[in-house]
């Protein structure tokens, strides 16, 4: 009994033997031998953004056009004017229509006298009819006369009432709402046509408000999964250079625009513009901010990137595992190095007659390394941990690794996210031709 016990606790101790054995694992190399170039992590703000272009324009714009036709008398707004909800715009001739008023004016004259005299008619066909003098077909025929003539007379009228519509009302184009003039298509003595024609055109385009506009940027679909109602913007004017302005998404347009099979999606931002610099069509430059992090330590993404050429794939995979036995408990310490050692027979048979793999690093015959691993908590990972390596030289020349979580990246740093001030510390950013 006491033999088999003494089975389960040989494993459990070799593990530890073989765990210590692997921090003070040594190497005949000399890697002080090789110049490298380094940097300091740093502390500031990091950003990750999703960038577009896109077109500033008033946040509602009205198209005016013509109820009528007719020759362009007089314009009474210029560019840039403010108006109000009614105030003339422009004026059409009406010398044409006073002149079809007189035409109509008479013709309901007329249709009015015929409709009077076969109104005293009928009466006349009924006084008769009572007495049995006429037929009842004649009768008839008189009432329907009278309705017909009644109808000319109704119609008559509705045209006159037309005609002063125009002269009173359609002549006249007025503003509909409270804003600005930002586009006038007419001069005096240009004829226009009514709206309902195929050729009718906007005369007049007015913005109701300058002081809000907004931005319509074009996102693509890979990113636009980033982007979201109320998020932070910023973006830039060639025509004001190093000046920025902010914003925030006010919808997601979710109408795509497809483009020689590249699909688009319309975001729009809303900004402010109470000093009157944002003009209407200027284009400029969107970051969208998807992350961001402030007073955060920094590294160089090419860090990140590097890898001793010194050092094959398979004692850098040894390196990084030892780092990582660094932040596991004791149960889970011992997991790993037990699937480790079912893998490792295979590994050394492969590497039979070199003096690298884990089974060097156990036997002292492997390079010098000095694995550190730094714990912190991720960030915006979807909870998976984000771990990269960073690479630096010790005290006595030989490479040292340490096992970072890494946060948000830009397009030139990475956040580092760990429970240690790293401030200052420097690391390999590249190895020197």
């Amino acid at each position: 009994m006491k033999k088999k016990q003494l089975w389960h606790i040989i494993p459990a101790s070799i593990s530890c033997l073989v765990l210590a054995a692997l921090f003070i694992s040594s190497c005949s190399n000399n890697t002080t031998r090789v110049s490298y170039e380094f940097t300091a992590v740093r502390r500031g703000t990091v950003e990750r953004t999703v960038l577009a272009s896109g077109t500033i324009n008033p946040v509602s714009t009205v198209r005016v056009l013509p109820q009528m036709s007719g020759k362009v008398e007089k314009v009474f707004v210029d560019f840039n004017d403010t108006v109000r909800r009614g105030d003339i715009l422009a004026e059409l001739n009406t010398d044409m229509l006073r002149l079809r008023r007189e035409q109509q004016l008479a013709a309901v004259q007329k249709a009015r006298a015929n409709y009077e005299l076969q109104l005293v008619n009928f009466r006349g066909q009924e006084a008769l009819a009572q007495r049995n003098l006429i037929s009842e077909f004649e009768l008839r025929s008189a009432s329907t006369t009278l309705n017909n003539l009644a109808a000319d007379l109704a119609v008559a009228q509705a045209t006159l009432r037309t005609i002063d519509t125009e002269i009173n009302q359609y002549a006249f184009i007025t503003s509909p709402i409270d804003g600005i003039v930002l586009n006038r298509a007419i001069n005096e003595g240009d004829s226009v046509v009514d709206s309902s024609s195929n050729n009718a055109y906007s005369i007049f385009t007015l913005a109701e408000n300058l002081t809000e506009m907004q931005i319509e940027a074009n996102i693509g679909e890979l990113d636009v999964a980033s982007i979201y109602q109320g998020q932070r913007v910023r973006f830039s004017l060639e025509s004001l250079p190093g000046r920025r302005f902010t914003g925030e998404v006010e919808n997601l347009r979710l109408v795509p625009a497809i483009v020689n099979n590249a699909v688009t999606y319309t975001v729009i931002i809303k900004v402010e513009n109470q000093d009157g610099t944002l003009l209407p069509g200027m284009t400029c430059a969107v970051e969208f901010i998807v992350e961001r992090s402030e007073n955060t330590l920094l590294i160089s993404n090419a860090a990140l990137r590097y890898q001793p050429t010194s050092l094959n794939a398979e004692e850098i995979e040894d390196m990084v595992f030892i780092a990582d036995l660094e932040r596991m408990d004791e149960e889970q310490r011992l997991a790993a190095l037990e699937t480790r050692s079912q893998t490792q027979p295979a590994r050394n048979a492969q590497n039979q007659g070199t003096d690298t793999g884990i089974s060097a690093l156990l036997t002292g015959g492997g390079r010098n390394v000095r694995p550190t691993s730094i714990q912190g908590q991720a960030r915006n990972t979807g909870g998976q941990e984000r771990l990269r390596n960073l690479w630096y030289i010790t005290e006595d020349g030989s490479f040292g690794i340490m096992r970072v979580i890494t946060g948000i990246v830009s397009g030139s740093n990475t956040e580092i996210i760990v429970s240690d001030d790293l401030e200052g510390r420097e690391f390999i950013l590249r190895e020197r031709l």
